[in-house]
């Protein structure tokens, strides 16, 4: 495709249909006119499933180089998927080995996910790139007293924020249950859809009634302030390749209490707290951390500089010229 930034000729936008369950995600229908894609010099897959093999047909038709970014543990996502769970874990396990033994190159954002990939029996190169984030953007959040008040959150008051989809797999009922046995005097906010927050709500309200509120999916300008309001972010999820809210919270300057798990390390790098996926042992976390304030907020910050977007996309284009280059082909964005 011509470099520049994109318009509407660059970019082909395919047909999708809603999935037979309660769930966002939509299936890719793979109707593409072959013209559209006859000058690729590279394909970059995002997803093993439709679209994933259909590029994969057009790499190989083109005799252009496969990428594949593995963004997403299937297995963790085995309930969405109306089949047995063992045998929907098993499916999806394959299909990730089989998809990366296909590609020239595999994208990975954390260590710890190319771990997993390995132990699959993923044998292709494997380049640890994170997603990145609007460092700028993040970091300008402002700790605003109007905003904590619409947020139910008094100046003496403690604000925990989670955010993300309120989904099994993002483990929210874990955060509610640490939430409740904290001290009258902490308030919760709950940033996020899905298809648990109805029940999340009932929940909220019967074991910290009044405490806890839930703001739906918010606009991405909103969101630093959002961050920087709140004293503790809380990130109750295991399933995450990275978790894109990290390096959020990261910027914005929160201090962070997070589940112990391999990903979360490899994000975090130490400047967090990390508790058992227990509801007394992250309730004691978060009582810990506040008690210690904003002090460790240069070491958040300093770790977030990792996440800038315009640093990672480079190490993308970095692969995408070396993987050209061994294809006789120089690849120029």
């Amino acid at each position: 495709m011509s470099g520049g930034p994109l318009d509407e000729e660059d970019v082909v936008r395919l047909p999708s249909l809603p999935l037979p369950t309660r769930t966002g995600y939509r299936l890719t229908l793979p109707i593409l006119k072959p013209e559209r894609v006859a000058d690729l010099s590279i394909v970059h897959a995002h997803s093993p499933f439709v679209t994933g093999w259909m590029g994969l047909h057009i790499a190989r038709r083109l005799r252009v180089p496969l990428i594949f970014t593995y963004h997403t543990r299937l297995d963790r996502y085995a309930h969405y998927i109306p089949f047995e769970a063992h045998a929907t874990r098993y499916a999806a396990a394959n299909l990730t080995r089989a998809y990366g033994n296909c590609a020239d190159v595999v994208i990975v954002p954390t260590a710890s996910t190319e771990r997993h990939l390995r132990a699959l029996g993923v044998r292709k190169r494997i380049e640890v790139v994170p997603g990145g984030i609007d460092l700028a953007r993040f970091g300008a959040g402002k700790r605003r007293a109007d905003l904590r008040a619409r947020l139910g959150a008094a100046e003496d008051e403690a604000l925990v924020l989670w955010v993300g989809r309120l989904g099994k797999e993002k483990n929210p009922e874990l955060a509610l249950d640490a939430f409740a046995r904290l001290p009258s005097y902490a308030r919760m906010v709950a940033a996020g859809e899905g298809s648990q927050r109805a029940a999340l709500e009932r929940k909220a309200r019967r074991i910290a009634p009044g405490r806890v509120r839930f703001i739906g999916e918010q606009p991405r300008a909103a969101l630093p302030d959002i961050y920087a309001c709140a004293d503790v972010f809380l990130f109750t999820s295991a399933s995450e390749t990275q978790g894109l809210v990290l390096a959020e919270a990261l910027a914005a300057g929160p201090a962070i209490v997070a589940v112990d798990a391999p990903q979360s390390r490899d994000v975090l790098k130490g400047a967090a707290r990390f508790c058992d996926a227990d509801p007394q042992a992250l309730a004691q976390g978060i009582l810990a951390t506040l008690a210690e304030g904003n002090a460790r907020r240069d070491e958040r910050l300093a770790v977030a500089r990792g996440y800038d977007a315009s640093v990672l996309t480079s190490r993308v284009l970095e692969v995408y010229d070396s993987v050209a280059r061994r294809h006789g082909a120089t690849f120029t964005s």
